[in-house]
Protein backbone atom coordinates (compact mmCIF):
# COMPACT_ATOMS: atom_id res chain seq x y z
CA UNK A 1 0.00 0.00 0.00
CA UNK A 2 1.68 3.25 -1.16
CA UNK A 3 1.64 6.13 1.34
CA UNK A 4 1.58 9.72 0.10
CA UNK A 5 3.14 12.07 2.65
CA UNK A 6 0.76 14.85 1.59
CA UNK A 7 -2.22 12.66 2.51
CA UNK A 8 -1.10 12.16 6.12
CA UNK A 9 -2.85 14.18 8.86
CA UNK A 10 -1.16 17.42 9.86
CA UNK A 11 -2.47 17.13 13.39
CA UNK A 12 0.14 16.35 16.04
CA UNK A 13 -1.09 13.43 18.15
CA UNK A 14 1.82 13.48 20.59
CA UNK A 15 1.93 16.67 22.60
CA UNK A 16 5.11 18.63 23.26
CA UNK A 17 6.64 18.59 26.71
CA UNK A 18 5.88 14.94 27.40
CA UNK A 19 8.09 12.88 29.70
CA UNK A 20 9.74 10.68 27.06
CA UNK A 21 13.48 10.02 27.19
CA UNK A 22 15.64 11.47 24.39
CA UNK A 23 15.52 9.21 21.34
CA UNK A 24 12.47 7.32 22.64
CA UNK A 25 11.07 4.95 20.01
CA UNK A 26 7.59 4.94 21.57
CA UNK A 27 7.06 8.62 20.77
CA UNK A 28 7.88 7.87 17.13
CA UNK A 29 5.53 4.89 17.07
CA UNK A 30 2.67 6.83 18.63
CA UNK A 31 3.07 9.58 16.03
CA UNK A 32 2.78 6.96 13.30
CA UNK A 33 -0.39 5.56 14.90
CA UNK A 34 -1.93 9.05 14.78
CA UNK A 35 -0.86 9.52 11.16
CA UNK A 36 -2.32 6.16 10.17
CA UNK A 37 -5.62 6.16 12.04
CA UNK A 38 -6.32 9.82 12.78
CA UNK A 39 -9.16 10.79 15.10
CA UNK A 40 -10.75 7.33 14.98
CA UNK A 41 -8.06 5.87 17.22
CA UNK A 42 -8.79 5.10 20.87
CA UNK A 43 -5.83 3.77 22.87
CA UNK A 44 -5.78 1.23 25.67
CA UNK A 45 -2.41 1.49 27.42
CA UNK A 46 -1.31 -0.85 30.23
CA UNK A 47 1.46 0.05 32.67
CA UNK A 48 4.71 0.88 30.90
CA UNK A 49 6.83 3.64 29.43
CA UNK A 50 3.91 5.12 27.49
CA UNK A 51 1.96 5.59 30.72
CA UNK A 52 4.78 7.85 31.92
CA UNK A 53 5.04 9.62 28.56
CA UNK A 54 1.33 10.29 28.61
CA UNK A 55 1.14 11.54 32.17
CA UNK A 56 -1.97 11.54 34.32
CA UNK A 57 -4.48 14.31 34.85
CA UNK A 58 -4.88 17.61 32.98
CA UNK A 59 -1.36 17.48 31.49
CA UNK A 60 -2.06 14.60 29.15
CA UNK A 61 0.71 13.93 26.63
CA UNK A 62 -1.52 12.28 23.98
CA UNK A 63 -4.05 13.99 21.72
CA UNK A 64 -5.77 10.60 21.41
CA UNK A 65 -8.50 9.32 23.78
CA UNK A 66 -6.63 6.96 26.10
CA UNK A 67 -7.64 4.48 28.77
CA UNK A 68 -4.88 3.51 31.20
CA UNK A 69 -5.26 0.01 32.56
CA UNK A 70 -3.41 -2.49 34.73
CA UNK A 71 -0.67 -4.66 33.23
CA UNK A 72 -2.64 -7.86 32.75
CA UNK A 73 -5.92 -6.49 31.42
CA UNK A 74 -5.19 -4.49 28.25
CA UNK A 75 -6.67 -6.93 25.73
CA UNK A 76 -9.67 -7.69 27.92
CA UNK A 77 -10.38 -3.99 28.43
CA UNK A 78 -10.00 -3.27 24.72
CA UNK A 79 -12.43 -6.12 23.97
CA UNK A 80 -15.13 -4.57 26.12
CA UNK A 81 -14.47 -1.10 24.75
CA UNK A 82 -14.72 -2.29 21.12
CA UNK A 83 -17.99 -4.10 21.83
CA UNK A 84 -19.41 -1.02 23.57
CA UNK A 85 -18.53 1.21 20.60
CA UNK A 86 -20.15 -1.27 18.22
CA UNK A 87 -23.30 -1.46 20.34
CA UNK A 88 -23.59 2.33 20.36
CA UNK A 89 -22.76 2.73 16.66
CA UNK A 90 -19.56 4.70 17.32
CA UNK A 91 -17.03 4.67 14.46
CA UNK A 92 -13.80 4.14 16.42
CA UNK A 93 -10.71 1.96 16.13
CA UNK A 94 -9.64 0.48 19.46
CA UNK A 95 -5.86 0.02 19.66
CA UNK A 96 -3.90 -1.67 22.42
CA UNK A 97 -0.46 -0.11 22.83
CA UNK A 98 1.44 -2.48 25.12
CA UNK A 99 5.07 -3.23 25.85
CA UNK A 100 6.78 -6.58 25.60
CA UNK A 101 6.21 -7.37 29.27
CA UNK A 102 2.54 -6.48 29.03
CA UNK A 103 2.26 -8.66 25.92
CA UNK A 104 4.50 -11.72 26.13
CA UNK A 105 4.44 -12.13 29.90
CA UNK A 106 1.94 -10.44 32.23
CA UNK A 107 -0.71 -9.67 29.61
CA UNK A 108 -0.50 -12.86 27.56
CA UNK A 109 -3.57 -14.58 29.03
CA UNK A 110 -5.90 -11.69 28.11
CA UNK A 111 -4.19 -11.31 24.72
CA UNK A 112 -4.65 -14.98 23.84
CA UNK A 113 -8.27 -14.92 24.97
CA UNK A 114 -9.12 -11.83 22.91
CA UNK A 115 -7.44 -13.35 19.85
CA UNK A 116 -9.30 -16.64 20.27
CA UNK A 117 -12.62 -14.77 20.52
CA UNK A 118 -11.83 -12.71 17.42
CA UNK A 119 -12.33 -9.34 19.12
CA UNK A 120 -12.32 -6.45 16.66
CA UNK A 121 -9.20 -4.61 17.89
CA UNK A 122 -5.66 -3.85 16.77
CA UNK A 123 -3.10 -5.05 19.30
CA UNK A 124 0.37 -3.45 18.99
CA UNK A 125 3.25 -4.93 20.95
CA UNK A 126 5.83 -2.16 21.32
CA UNK A 127 8.88 -4.36 21.78
CA UNK A 128 11.83 -2.63 23.48
CA UNK A 129 12.96 -6.05 24.70
CA UNK A 130 12.84 -5.50 28.49
CA UNK A 131 10.79 -3.96 31.31
CA UNK A 132 12.28 -0.51 30.76
CA UNK A 133 9.84 1.51 32.86
CA UNK A 134 10.55 -0.42 36.07
CA UNK A 135 14.32 -0.70 35.82
CA UNK A 136 15.38 -2.66 32.72
CA UNK A 137 14.49 -6.18 33.86
CA UNK A 138 14.49 -9.09 31.39
CA UNK A 139 11.24 -10.08 29.69
CA UNK A 140 10.17 -12.99 27.54
CA UNK A 141 11.16 -10.86 24.55
CA UNK A 142 14.67 -9.96 25.73
CA UNK A 143 17.12 -11.45 23.18
CA UNK A 144 19.81 -13.99 23.92
CA UNK A 145 22.91 -12.55 25.56
CA UNK A 146 21.43 -9.16 26.41
CA UNK A 147 22.36 -7.55 29.71
CA UNK A 148 19.51 -6.41 31.94
CA UNK A 149 19.39 -5.69 35.66
CA UNK A 150 18.08 -9.22 36.19
CA UNK A 151 20.40 -10.92 33.68
CA UNK A 152 23.79 -9.47 34.58
CA UNK A 153 25.72 -12.04 32.56
CA UNK A 154 23.32 -11.94 29.64
CA UNK A 155 20.03 -13.70 29.11
CA UNK A 156 20.47 -17.41 28.38
CA UNK A 157 17.36 -17.98 26.27
CA UNK A 158 16.06 -16.50 23.01
CA UNK A 159 13.06 -14.25 22.40
CA UNK A 160 9.61 -15.77 22.73
CA UNK A 161 8.28 -16.02 19.13
CA UNK A 162 5.21 -13.84 19.69
CA UNK A 163 4.25 -13.21 16.02
CA UNK A 164 4.36 -16.96 15.35
CA UNK A 165 2.33 -17.62 18.48
CA UNK A 166 -0.30 -15.17 17.26
CA UNK A 167 -0.32 -16.78 13.81
CA UNK A 168 -1.13 -20.05 15.58
CA UNK A 169 -4.30 -18.39 16.90
CA UNK A 170 -5.50 -18.26 13.27
CA UNK A 171 -6.37 -14.58 13.42
CA UNK A 172 -6.83 -12.73 10.10
CA UNK A 173 -3.79 -10.47 10.30
CA UNK A 174 -0.36 -10.62 11.94
CA UNK A 175 2.48 -8.28 10.99
CA UNK A 176 5.91 -7.21 12.16
CA UNK A 177 7.08 -3.62 11.89
CA UNK A 178 9.91 -1.31 12.93
CA UNK A 179 10.05 2.32 14.01
CA UNK A 180 12.89 2.63 11.49
CA UNK A 181 10.43 2.02 8.61
CA UNK A 182 7.49 4.34 9.25
CA UNK A 183 5.79 3.95 5.83
CA UNK A 184 5.68 0.18 6.30
CA UNK A 185 4.18 0.52 9.79
CA UNK A 186 1.60 3.11 8.72
CA UNK A 187 0.53 0.96 5.75
CA UNK A 188 0.12 -2.07 8.01
CA UNK A 189 -1.94 -0.09 10.52
CA UNK A 190 -4.27 1.12 7.78
CA UNK A 191 -4.62 -2.37 6.37
CA UNK A 192 -5.37 -3.77 9.83
CA UNK A 193 -8.03 -1.11 10.40
CA UNK A 194 -9.92 -2.37 7.33
CA UNK A 195 -9.93 -5.99 8.51
CA UNK A 196 -12.66 -7.22 10.84
CA UNK A 197 -11.48 -9.29 13.78
CA UNK A 198 -8.34 -9.47 15.88
CA UNK A 199 -5.18 -7.95 14.38
CA UNK A 200 -1.68 -8.16 15.88
CA UNK A 201 1.30 -5.95 14.95
CA UNK A 202 4.69 -6.49 16.59
CA UNK A 203 6.67 -3.24 16.51
CA UNK A 204 10.43 -3.38 17.10
CA UNK A 205 11.43 -0.36 19.20
CA UNK A 206 15.11 0.11 20.18
CA UNK A 207 15.45 1.84 23.58
CA UNK A 208 18.52 4.08 24.12
CA UNK A 209 18.35 3.78 27.91
CA UNK A 210 17.91 0.02 28.22
CA UNK A 211 20.04 -0.94 25.23
CA UNK A 212 22.84 1.46 26.18
CA UNK A 213 23.30 3.48 22.99
CA UNK A 214 23.40 7.18 22.13
CA UNK A 215 19.84 8.60 21.64
CA UNK A 216 20.82 9.92 18.20
CA UNK A 217 21.18 6.30 16.98
CA UNK A 218 17.61 5.08 17.51
CA UNK A 219 16.65 4.99 13.83
CA UNK A 220 20.05 3.68 12.72
CA UNK A 221 19.86 0.75 15.14
CA UNK A 222 16.25 0.04 14.19
CA UNK A 223 17.25 -0.16 10.54
CA UNK A 224 20.32 -2.27 11.29
CA UNK A 225 18.14 -4.81 13.08
CA UNK A 226 16.31 -5.31 9.77
CA UNK A 227 19.35 -5.02 7.50
CA UNK A 228 21.26 -7.68 9.46
CA UNK A 229 18.25 -10.01 9.49
CA UNK A 230 17.88 -9.84 13.27
CA UNK A 231 14.36 -8.47 12.73
CA UNK A 232 12.26 -9.61 9.77
CA UNK A 233 9.50 -7.45 8.27
CA UNK A 234 6.53 -9.52 7.11
CA UNK A 235 2.78 -9.86 7.24
CA UNK A 236 0.64 -12.95 7.56
CA UNK A 237 -2.82 -12.31 6.15
CA UNK A 238 -5.53 -14.96 6.00
CA UNK A 239 -3.03 -17.79 6.14
CA UNK A 240 -0.51 -16.37 3.64
CA UNK A 241 2.96 -15.07 4.45
CA UNK A 242 4.49 -12.10 2.62
CA UNK A 243 7.90 -10.52 3.18
CA UNK A 244 8.04 -6.72 3.10
CA UNK A 245 10.90 -4.50 1.86
CA UNK A 246 13.75 -4.59 2.58
CA UNK A 247 13.36 -8.04 4.15
CA UNK A 248 12.01 -9.45 0.88
CA UNK A 249 15.54 -9.45 -0.59
CA UNK A 250 17.27 -10.73 2.56
CA UNK A 251 16.33 -14.38 2.12
CA UNK A 252 19.76 -14.46 0.49
CA UNK A 253 22.24 -14.30 3.43
CA UNK A 254 24.80 -12.52 1.25
CA UNK A 255 22.48 -9.51 1.07
CA UNK A 256 22.45 -9.05 4.85
CA UNK A 257 24.87 -6.93 6.83
CA UNK A 258 26.92 -8.73 9.54
CA UNK A 259 25.07 -8.86 12.86
CA UNK A 260 28.19 -7.44 14.51
CA UNK A 261 27.27 -4.06 13.00
CA UNK A 262 24.04 -4.17 15.01
CA UNK A 263 25.30 -5.48 18.34
CA UNK A 264 28.53 -3.45 18.55
CA UNK A 265 26.54 -0.20 18.97
CA UNK A 266 24.69 -1.49 22.04
CA UNK A 267 26.20 -1.55 25.52
CA UNK A 268 23.87 -4.36 26.57
CA UNK A 269 25.88 -6.69 24.29
CA UNK A 270 29.42 -5.50 25.12
CA UNK A 271 30.20 -8.60 27.20
CA UNK A 272 29.36 -11.10 24.43
CA UNK A 273 31.94 -13.74 23.57
CA UNK A 274 32.56 -15.16 20.10
CA UNK A 275 30.53 -18.18 21.19
CA UNK A 276 27.61 -15.92 22.12
CA UNK A 277 27.77 -14.15 18.77
CA UNK A 278 27.76 -17.50 16.98
CA UNK A 279 24.65 -18.47 18.96
CA UNK A 280 22.91 -15.29 17.82
CA UNK A 281 23.91 -16.01 14.22
CA UNK A 282 22.42 -19.52 14.48
CA UNK A 283 19.22 -18.00 15.85
CA UNK A 284 19.00 -15.57 12.93
CA UNK A 285 19.59 -18.32 10.38
CA UNK A 286 16.96 -20.55 12.00
CA UNK A 287 14.39 -17.74 11.83
CA UNK A 288 15.13 -17.26 8.12
CA UNK A 289 15.00 -21.02 7.53
CA UNK A 290 11.52 -21.08 9.07
CA UNK A 291 10.41 -18.20 6.83
CA UNK A 292 11.88 -19.90 3.76
CA UNK A 293 10.11 -23.18 4.58
CA UNK A 294 6.76 -21.39 4.95
CA UNK A 295 7.17 -19.57 1.63
CA UNK A 296 8.16 -22.79 -0.16
CA UNK A 297 5.17 -24.62 1.30
CA UNK A 298 2.88 -21.82 0.09
CA UNK A 299 4.35 -21.97 -3.39
CA UNK A 300 3.85 -25.75 -3.59
CA UNK A 301 0.28 -25.40 -2.43
CA UNK A 302 -0.43 -22.76 -5.08
CA UNK A 303 1.09 -24.94 -7.81
CA UNK A 304 -0.97 -27.96 -6.78
CA UNK A 305 -4.27 -26.07 -6.57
Amino acid sequence: MAINIRALPRKEYLCRGNAACPGCPETLGLRYVGMALGDKAVLVVPAGCSSVIQGIGPKNGFAIPTLNIVFAAAAATASGLARAFQRRGVDAQVVVWAGDGGTADIGFQALSGAAERGENIIYICVDNEAYMNTGIQRSGLTPYGAWTTTSHRGKKGHKKPMPEIMVAHRIPYVATASIGYPWDFIAKLRKAAKIKGFKYIHLHAPCPVGWRFDPSLTIKIARLAVETGMWILYEYENGKLKLNPPSDRLLDPSKRKPIEEYIKLQGRFKHLTEKDIEELKKYVEQNWANIRAMLEAQEKQQLSS
